[in-house]
C-alpha cells in the first residue's frame, strides 16, 4: 500500500528528487563537455602539424589569437570575477614579468622555451574546463554559454599550443605530447570543478595572470617569429584575423549571455 503524503511532504519529496536528477545528469554531461572541449584542442592541432609549410601565417594567425584571448576574454572575465578589483591589473602585470623572467632564464635552451609556452597554454585549458564545471554551480543556460565560448576558442588553442612549441624548437614529438596534454586538461579541469570550490575573486585573478603570461607570448615571441619568416603583409593580416576571431567569439558568447538574463 503506497503511503499517503501530505501537500507539504509531497512537494519536498518531488523538490529532492528533481535536485538529485539534475544531479546525475550534470555528472554525466559535465565529462562528455571536456572531451567535447579536447576534441576541439586536437581538431585546431592538428590543422596546425598539418600545415607547417604555412607555419608563418599560422603563426601570425596564432599571434592575433593569444593576444585577443588575454585582451578581449581574460582580462574583461577577470575583472567582473574580481567585482572590478584593481588587484586585477597587478596580477596581469606580474603574470606577465614572471613569464617574460622565466622566458629569457630559459632563453639559452630554445626547447624549453617551447615547453614553457605550451605549459601555459595547457594551464589555461584547465582553467577552461573548470569554467565549465563551475558555470553549471549557477545554472545549465549559464553553463551551456560557457561551453559554447570555450568550445570555440579551443580551436585555437590546439593551433596555439602546437604553434608555440613548434617555435620554441621542441621538434614536433613534442609538439604532439603537448597537444594531447591540452586537449586532457578540459576534461581534468571538469573533474577537479565537482570537488572543489573556488573563490570567484581567487578565480578573477588567476585569469588575470595569465592574461599576462599571453601577453608575453603574442608579443615577445609570436608577433616577431611570424614576421621573420615571412615578413609580409599576409602575415600582418594573420594576426588580424586571429584577433579578430576571438573578438568575434567573445561577443557571440556575450549575445548569448544577455538572452540567458532577458
Amino acid at each position: 500500500m503506497t503511503p499517503a503524503f501530505t501537500p507539504l511532504q509531497q512537494g519536498f519529496l518531488n523538490f529532492r528528487l528533481a535536485r538529485l536528477k539534475g544531479s546525475m545528469g550534470s555528472a554525466l554531461l559535465l565529462p562528455l563537455l571536456g572531451l567535447a572541449a579536447g576534441a576541439a584542442t586536437l581538431a585546431g592541432g592538428a590543422l596546425a602539424l598539418r600545415l607547417t609549410r604555412r607555419l608563418n601565417l599560422i603563426l601570425g594567425f596564432s599571434a592575433g589569437a593569444v593576444l585577443g584571448v588575454a585582451m578581449l576574454d581574460l582580462l574583461p572575465e577577470a575583472v567582473k570575477l574580481a567585482d572590478h578589483s584593481s588587484n586585477v591589473f597587478t596580477a596581469a602585470a606580474a603574470g606577465f614579468i614572471a613569464y617574460l623572467a622565466a622566458d629569457r632564464t630559459l632563453s639559452a635552451s630554445a626547447g624549453r622555451r617551447g615547453h614553457l609556452g605550451a605549459g601555459g597554454l595547457t594551464l589555461h585549458s584547465l582553467m577552461d574546463g573548470l569554467a565549465i564545471g563551475l558555470s553549471f554551480q549557477v545554472s545549465p543556460a549559464a553553463a551551456a554559454v560557457v561551453t559554447l565560448a570555450v568550445l570555440a576558442h579551443d580551436v585555437s588553442d590546439g593551433i596555439n599550443t602546437v604553434t608555440v612549441s613548434l617555435s620554441g624548437q621542441t621538434g614536433r614529438l613534442w609538439a604532439r605530447r603537448w597537444l594531447m596534454a591540452d586537449a586532457a586538461a578540459p576534461l581534468v579541469g571538469v573533474l577537479i570543478s565537482r570537488l572543489v570550490s573556488v573563490p570567484k575573486e581567487t578565480l578573477g585573478l588567476a585569469l588575470a595572470a595569465f592574461a599576462g603570461f599571453f601577453l608575453c607570448i603574442g608579443a615577445s615571441e609570436l608577433v616577431p617569429a611570424s614576421h621573420q619568416r615571412h615578413p609580409r603583409a599576409w602575415t600582418t593580416i594573420a594576426t588580424a584575423l586571429g584577433c579578430g576571431a576571438i573578438w568575434l567569439v567573445v561577443w557571440l558568447a556575450d549575445l548569448g549571455t544577455a538572452a540567458h538574463l532577458r
